[in-house]
């Protein structure tokens, strides 16, 4: 870029890039009740708009061909009623799914207000008398956390496990689309508990603390660079037609300004910490001043947790419009993979480094 701004260019499919209007997606998403309305009138709608669909087939034939049917008309239409039944199922199981998305969703948030509840410190400074209490608090959010990002670890161990599965039972699109949409929702889901998250404690949600090693080494603002899984992700979606790669590598050019635009946020409020901080003399040892006033400008850092993640699911929507079914699945299983191969990498570099330091001890 060669100008100080940042120039979005979105693609026609593309609306989510700009950082400074993703703040309130989940809340609007959540305010909007739309789970708890949209889906059941859609369904009776639906519904009814099958069974009207099966009696006008069923007039129309007998109108045409009298009192007897020919096999074929017959056949076709068990074969319509049969095509129905199972949509309604599905579309049955897809609300109870989500219902049981939200409960998680809410208890998720409950034990992170229950934690913020609990007097974690947000200003000026602990003193010698206070310390030990400061730590304690902030021990018991961070343990919050973890356990609550290790639940979701092991139920994301089991939708990658039934992805695999049902890719290779060679199921049909539609029930192909309820393992890709569950798998959605779950990212979705982390996405929405590290926004909470933040709001206790964003300095640890910036360091990356409660994932692996290998993680971390990637890491960007709270998780992963968009871009990258972009362009990790494309090698695995082969075959893909002219406008798929089009529109994958326009989506990838807004991924990459929408980040250069938040790591530039990043370094200006690196840049205005460190000048509150130095702002008074240093080596009097009364800083008390600084610190506080630098605390104000910290506030801000919960914001660019929140839209980092907003870039990161405006992404993962994106590609999933993009893509087929098929390759939907295969993109989410590969991504998932590559997770996993991560943390398998940072168990094994973690071994081989307390194996070395062992024998260095015993050759001593």
């Amino acid at each position: 870029m060669k100008s100080g701004s940042t120039q979005f260019v979105p693609t026609r499919r593309m609306g989510f890039c700009d950082p400074l209007h993703q703040m309130a997606m989940w809340d609007d998403f959540k305010a909007s009740n739309f789970v708890d309305s949209s889906l059941p009138i859609i369904l009776d709608f639906e519904q009814k708009h099958d069974n009207q669909s099966e009696e006008t087939s069923v007039g129309t034939v007998g109108a045409s061909h009298g009192l007897k049917k020919p096999e074929k008309v017959l056949r076709r239409l068990a074969q319509n009623r049969e095509a129905a039944r199972k949509s309604r199922l599905r579309k049955k199981a897809y609300v109870q799914q989500l219902e049981t998305c939200k409960q998680r969703l809410i208890q998720l948030e409950q034990e992170v207000d229950q934690a913020r509840q609990q007097g974690l410190y947000a200003g000026g400074s602990c003193d010698a008398a206070t310390k030990i209490s400061c730590r304690g608090t902030m021990n018991q959010n961070v343990g919050t956390f973890e356990a609550v990002y290790n639940r979701w670890l092991e139920e994301q161990n089991r939708h990658i496990s039934e992805l695999r599965n049902a890719l290779h039972s060679n199921i049909g699109d539609a029930e192909l689309g309820v393992y890709v949409d569950n798998g959605l929702r779950h990212y979705f889901d982390l996405f929405s508990m590290k926004a909470s998250a933040a709001k206790v404690d964003a300095f640890y949600m910036m360091s990356g603390l409660w994932i692996t090693l290998g993680e971390r080494f990637f890491f960007w603002i709270g998780g992963f660079r968009p871009s990258e899984i972009l362009k990790m992700l494309v090698l695995h979606l082969e075959p893909m037609s002219d406008e798929q790669h089009f529109e994958i590598f326009n989506l990838r050019q807004s991924c990459q300004q929408a980040e250069d635009a938040l790591t530039k946020g990043m370094e200006k409020l690196q840049q205005i910490v460190a000048e509150t901080l130095t702002s008074g003399l240093l080596g009097d040892g009364n800083y008390f001043h600084e610190v506080s006033a630098a605390m104000e400008k910290l506030e801000v850092l919960v914001r660019f947790v929140v839209q980092a993640d907003n870039l990161r699911q405006g992404t993962l929507q994106q590609i999933s419009r993009i893509l087929t079914t098929q390759q939907a699945a295969r993109g989410l299983l590969a991504l998932g993979d590559y997770t996993q191969r991560l943390q398998a990498l940072s168990s094994v570099w973690s071994k081989r480094h307390s194996d070395t330091s062992s024998t260095n001890i015993v050759q001593v």
